[in-house]
């Protein structure tokens, strides 16, 4: 069987880990003989990073057919350009690709490629959370789905950025070859859990944490480390060496939480994840750390994670 070819369009001034994510996925898949031939391309020789590393490329694609793949990672700018940020050619090449019957996919602003090439269009895509209304708002005829880490419509497949670019290019090796091929890859990889693409793109740990309290920081460096844990109050004031009442004052008025209510958001985010990859409820909250998985289905009709 012929490899799928994947090729990744790498614009000026990419994200190291936009490109690097997705590329490592697929070029594991690669070497445990899932078949995949990862190229590059570029309008110019040579690439500037985000992060420093120039990158050596070519601008000859390769022959591409629809069991194909192109993908456009992010990019660094504080604001999207007005100007396209692929050329007419590249453009071109997008929608051909797509027209034929192939895949096209972004991660984070490479969004903003597709929609230069026409391919957001009546379809609904997704992209870093600080793009979402700026994107919304150049590609009026797409539909922004937000706070999600990927979105697949009719082989456009968009996601969130940085870390998500994984998620995403898991997703595909398991559509296209198979669940266990994509477990196999990311334990490979020491990716801790694959996640699906309606999770949320901020988990409760990057939610709460936009504070300057580092007694409150401290403690929730325990909680995270132990969510499923009985967690006394009593102990954790003990842990950062303050009375429980002045835990209690500090944690809510720097996270808006209880010490307890941001255990419960953490135990009941992992139960979603695991119940979202098959598992039980009553399985998902033992493994959280819930005995009566009556709490986790009370927890999961009015908790916002």
């Amino acid at each position: 069987m012929r490899p799928t070819r994947v090729v990744f369009v790498l614009v000026p001034r990419l994200h190291l880990l936009d490109l690097a994510g997705p590329a490592q996925v697929f070029t594991t898949a690669d070497d445990f003989g899932y078949g995949y031939d990862v190229s590059y391309v570029a309008e110019s020789d040579e690439v500037a990073t985000a992060q420093g590393v120039p990158l050596r490329t070519r601008s000859e694609w390769p022959e591409l057919d629809p069991r194909d793949l192109i993908v456009v990672p992010g990019w660094r700018s504080p604001r999207l350009s007005p100007e396209p940020p692929i050329g007419p050619d590249f453009r071109r090449r997008l929608r051909a690709h797509h027209a034929a019957g192939g895949s096209v996919a972004s991660v984070c602003s490479g969004a903003d490629a597709l929609g230069w090439a026409g391919l957001l269009d009546g379809r609904r895509f997704t992209t870093h959370h600080d793009l979402t209304d700026e994107l919304a708002a150049r590609y009026p005829r797409a539909t922004i789905v937000r706070d999600v880490l990927y979105v697949e419509d009719d082989r456009v497949i968009t996601s969130a950025g940085i870390a998500s670019g994984i998620d995403l290019a898991l997703h595909l090796v398991a559509v296209g070859r198979g669940a266990e091929a994509a477990a196999r890859v990311a334990r490979e990889m020491v990716v801790y859990a694959r996640r699906n693409g309606d999770e949320l793109q901020e988990s409760a740990m990057l939610r709460h944490r936009d504070h300057l309290s580092d007694l409150a920081h401290r403690v929730q460096d325990v909680i995270d480390a132990r969510y499923a844990d009985k967690l006394p109050l009593a102990e954790l004031a003990g842990d950062v060496g303050v009375s429980e009442r002045t835990l209690t004052r500090i944690f809510t008025t720097a996270t808006g939480l209880t010490p307890l209510r941001y255990q419960q958001l953490l135990r009941v985010e992992r139960a979603e994840h695991l119940i979202g990859h098959g598992s039980t409820v009553e399985s998902a909250a033992r493994s959280v750390g819930f005995e009566d998985p009556r709490m986790l289905r009370r927890l999961r009709s009015r908790v916002s994670v």
